[in-house]
């Protein structure tokens, strides 16, 4: 290859394309790189536990990191379900796997947030789980911080002109 004969080593050839790149959660350049993406305003250290934890082990976790849920995932960190408040008044010892929600709805780091936040006020929804196209948690975008966050964004942005 010709990078290898100017000293460059190693060299692979991502074939996915740049699109991929960016959805798992990798660094962009260019215009779209300055604007807010999902990724920016999602909320990292989320507590997880894998689907063998039980319901006041993950209770716990959540407690201690202070947060309301915690997102069962397999290994890999692959999201799997969701346990909210209302998997909290299931008895201690009853498996996650018992009470979460399979499956729950994720969204690309890569994606806009000014588009991701008109669909969310559309749909009435507060937070969304941020992953890699191979289901691997980013984080949990909330809606209010994601809206504090753009709005920042924007400000700072008009300054800069």
């Amino acid at each position: 290859m010709r990078l290898e004969r100017f000293g460059f080593s190693p060299v692979y050839r991502y074939d996915a394309g740049k699109w991929d790149w960016f959805a798992y959660d990798l660094p962009m350049q260019g215009a779209r790189a300055q604007q807010p993406h999902n990724q920016d305003a999602a909320r990292r250290g989320v507590p997880t536990c894998g689907l063998s934890a039980t319901v006041g082990e993950a209770h716990r976790r959540a407690q201690a990191a202070g947060w309301e849920l915690c997102i069962v995932v397999a290994e890999g960190g692959v999201i799997q379900g969701r346990l909210r408040r209302e998997a909290w008044n299931a008895p201690p010892d009853t498996p996650v796997e018992d009470v979460m929600e399979n499956g729950p709805t994720t969204v690309r780091p890569d994606e806009l947030l000014a588009d991701l936040l008109g669909r969310m006020q559309k749909r009435k929804v507060s937070e969304i789980l941020v992953a890699t196209p191979d289901g691997v948690l980013i984080g949990n975008l909330n809606r209010v911080e994601a809206e504090a966050y753009l709005a920042a964004h924007a400000h700072d942005a008009k300054l800069e002109k």
